[in-house]
């Protein structure tokens, strides 16, 4: 008996959604039932479109398994042939053949048109070449050819011996605006954001959500300018991107100009060929074409009931839709279209939406929250006792239970209030096993709660396992703690360890712990010793700065200073400002100075026209916008040591006045302050600490909410030298009481312990992880264990260890007489204007 032969499936678009479709056909049997042919335009296999942010941002690389969904090897394991980097350029449908721009011939039975969209270039002067090429410095940010020529461009101008920042002007204020403006600014690159609305994401977010991103995004040391119509690209004579112009007659000065004004559907292979266009392809409920028996079209290059879908998780809707139609899983299956939630990660901020932005209705009922200090803004709009739109932005904890009440999955609360704080709806801890099955969880992978459930259910023990093998939490990565709470409500307490977890960083399989003692044992001096020698894998940009400050905390100056290992605060020694001008924070030891002192800060600020001297919450004074030519000669005429106000490092320690002449003094918080300070300044840590001390339980100086403080105790009033000692204080972003680590007789001790504690903090905690997360996670009565009791002998050991980092301090001011390199300090500008600070 004769094997009946595979029909001929040809895909044309081998990006998210043409590979996902082929992904779930192969899922329902389709490898037995068809020859699968894809076409795709680049020379790679499928990626992930969404993770291009963190690639420009240094956070991910090219190479990264999270970036390559399908790599060339899956084609091949799957039986799929994969014409890569062949556009096919025409559809004979009468015929069914493909013809590719190589000349290349491809015959099929059914066809799937997946071509996705692309840039939107609006209609503007110079943007273009003769033969309509874009100009060279104008990108879109679709593509890795996008990505890696913004990146080359940002690393040419990094190597320039003049100094001088790339400058580059995003036009386009949405979503992928705001992540190519973040990704060029940690380059190094000065960016402006223009947009032509009057808000930031203006299709997601109504205006007030759009004032708060804004500060968010300009907190970042990017421009944004608002209202703003671009009309031209500016170029000199030789062709080269001198800068953008605008309706108004104004302009910005730019190297490079990126181009994120929005998509359109791919739709010319289909109009060629003879389908019905619209926007979109137009299909039908089974993402056939219209008119057709055996073409289709899915993603964002169709258009479902006069829709066209640009998030990833309708796309992955219609891939299983038409996958169950042509393998005859289900030849019933229909997509009815999807009331699209966004939950993302834009820029560093976490952003979720669903629905209409606002009231549309007399008596629709609208409740906001709008802290814009804090950069949250929250609201819900209910009509008919039914959530027909929500907005959060900075504090999207209730975003799952949102998006389950936007679907009709939960009731709504009484008080409204409710829903955008925990007052009675669910909290987080229990919202994984109160989300209905179909919820998305990762918007970006299209991941549901149930594909995460089925995946534990099939055993799969660990959170890592979960990540591998549905990319749940691979893309934006603002779902990855709700992964992780289904993955343990699934697991019901039977989970694995998961050791990638523990590594220090991800391209290194080793703890930290294990990682100081591999440096010290090869005596690794360097970042690229430390990827040559330790990473199977080779380089991980984004691992480049925490190594870094690991190896400055192991060899002190005696490590090999490589300067693209260390970002632009840590080279210069000084804070930037959105303006790509610096702040110089002068240490003023316990916040206390001198006349002297006074009169030189007071002169250096007239010399070099410091724009703004302002007093910190340190009990310090900052001199904001210098510029970077300036910096060595406003720390010589200063002639006062770094305040360490711009690193990853031991910073100040805030003091009362204390028993010289407070009335309630119990202990000499000053010379306390200033003995703590003089000691530890400067020590390279994990993340930032900041410290302080008190006189008297009054808590004056805010000790009990610093990375560590120490309160003067006493009793009946009498002056006293006991002092108790808190660690993992917070009054930030993050508001946490220290717990108590000890109580101590002596000044003396209260120094000692806090250098064994600060020791043990940056031999132990994750990079960039404050003391307020690490002193509850490792826990109060552990650190007391091995830090008061020495339970397992190290304290010897550590105080050894900040004894030689104490020992080799320098202050990295005197970097003024022999720059680390020719660019060090040379310019970095032109400016943008500041603010104009208002007269009080």
């Amino acid at each position: 008996m004769t094997a009946t032969p595979r029909r001929r499936l040809v895909v044309v678009g081998n990006g998210m959604a043409g590979a996902r479709t082929v992904e779930e056909i192969l899922a329902r049997g389709g490898g037995d039932l068809f020859a699968i042919t894809m076409i795709g335009d680049e020379p790679y296999g499928n990626y992930n479109r969404i993770m291009l942010s963190h690639v420009l941002a240094g956070e991910s690389s090219i190479d990264d398994d999270d970036l390559m969904l399908n790599p060339m090897a899956w084609y091949r394991d799957n039986g799929v042939e994969l014409f890569a980097g062949d556009r096919a350029v025409s559809v004979d449908r009468f015929g069914k053949v493909v013809t590719c721009e190589s000349g290349r011939e491809i015959a099929f039975d059914l066809l799937v048109i997946a071509t996705g969209s692309t840039t939107f270039f609006p209609n503007m002067d110079g943007l273009r070449e003769p033969d309509g090429r874009l100009a060279r410095g104008v990108f879109g940010f679709r593509t890795i050819a996008d990505t890696n020529g913004m990146l080359q461009m940002a690393e040419t101008g990094a190597a320039d011996d003049t100094g001088e920042r790339v400058r580059a002007v995003v036009i386009g204020g949405g979503l992928l605006g705001l992540e190519a403006a973040y990704g060029l600014q940690t380059q190094g690159v000065a960016v402006d954001v223009v947009h032509s609305p009057g808000h930031l994401m203006n299709q997601q977010l109504d205006e007030r959500g759009g004032r708060v991103l804004r500060a968010k995004i300009e907190a970042l040391g990017v421009g944004v300018h608002t209202s703003r119509r671009t009309t031209s690209v500016v170029r000199d004579d030789a062709g080269t991107v001198t800068g953008v112009a605008f309706a108004d007659g104004s302009s910005l000065p730019a190297d490079m100009v990126v181009v994120t004004a929005g998509i359109r559907p791919n739709v010319e292979l289909a109009r060629r060929a003879g389908l019905v266009i619209e926007r979109g392809i137009v299909v039908d409920d089974q993402m056939r074409c219209e008119d057709e028996g055996f073409v289709y079209a899915v993603g964002e290059c169709a258009q479902h009931r006069g829709e066209v879908y640009g998030l990833v998780a309708p796309l992955w809707e219609q891939a299983v839709v038409l996958a169950d139609v042509v393998t005859g899983a289900d030849p019933s299956a229909a997509y009815h279209g999807t009331r699209p939630t966004t939950k993302l990660k834009v820029a560093g901020v976490d952003v979720a939406a669903m629905g209409v932005k606002g009231p549309e209705r007399d008596d629709d009922e609208f409740v906001q929250f709008y802290e814009p200090r804090s950069g949250t803004y929250k609201s819900v709009v209910v009509r008919d006792n039914k959530l027909i739109g929500a907005m959060l932005l900075g504090d999207i904890s209730k975003a799952a239970f949102l998006t389950q009440a936007f679907d009709d999955k939960v009731a709504l609360p009484t008080e409204r209030i409710s829903m955008l704080f925990d007052m009675g709806t669910p909290s987080a801890a229990v919202g994984a096993a109160e989300l209905s099955d179909d919820t998305a969880v990762c918007n970006c992978n299209g991941v549901t709660k149930g594909a995460i459930v089925s995946c534990v259910q099939g055993g799969a023990r660990s959170v890592g396992e979960v990540v591998a093998a549905t990319r749940a939490g691979k893309g934006c990565g603002s779902c990855k703690g709700m992964v992780a709470d289904i993955v343990a409500y699934a697991a019901d307490g039977d989970l694995a360890e998961d050791v990638s977890a523990k590594w220090y960083v991800p391209c290194i399989p080793m703890t930290k712990p294990e990682l100081l003692g591999a440096i010290r044992a090869s005596n690794i001096r360097s970042v690229s010793e430390m990827f040559a020698e330790l990473a199977p894998h080779g380089e991980d940009a984004a691992a480049k700065m925490p190594l870094a400050s690991l190896l400055r905390m192991v060899w002190g100056r005696d490590w090999t200073d490589e300067r693209g290992a260390l970002y632009i605060n840590d080279r210069v020694h000084a804070n930037i400002q959105r303006d790509g001008t610096f702040s110089v924070v002068p240490q003023i030891k316990g916040g206390v100075t001198t006349p002297d002192q006074l009169r030189r800060i007071a002169d250096v600020a007239d010399k070099y026209a410091i724009p703004m001297v302002k007093i910190t919450g340190g009990q310090r004074i900052d001199l904001l916008g210098v510029r970077k030519e300036d910096l060595p000669k406003v720390w010589g005429d200063l002639d006062m040591p770094s305040g360490f106000a711009y690193g990853k490092s031991f910073r100040t320690v805030k003091t009362c006045v204390g028993t010289d002449y407070c009335r309630f003094g119990l202990g000499d918080s000053t010379a306390l302050g200033i003995a703590i300070e003089q000691r530890f300044q400067g020590l390279e840590t994990p993340a930032k600490l900041k410290l302080a001390v008190t006189g008297c339980p009054r808590n004056c100086a805010e000790a009990l909410c610093k990375d560590v403080g120490a309160v003067a105790v006493g009793a009946s009033g009498a002056a006293s030298d006991r002092w108790e000692i808190y660690v993992g204080g917070a009054a930030g972003a993050h508001i946490r009481k220290g717990d108590l680590l000890a109580t101590v007789d002596s000044s003396d001790e209260v120094v000692r312990l806090c250098g064994i504690f600060i020791q043990h903090y940056r031999e132990q905690a994750k990079w960039l992880e404050r003391t307020y997360a690490w002193v509850p996670r490792v826990g109060i009565e552990e650190l007391r264990a091995v830090l008061v009791d020495d339970r397992d002998g190290i304290v010897d050991g550590l105080q050894s260890r900040i004894e030689e980092s104490v020992a080799d301090y320098r202050d990295p001011w005197q970097d003024r007489e022999e720059p680390r390199s020719p660019a060090q300090f040379t310019s970095a500008l032109p400016l943008l204007p500041l603010p104009r600070v208002p007269v009080r």
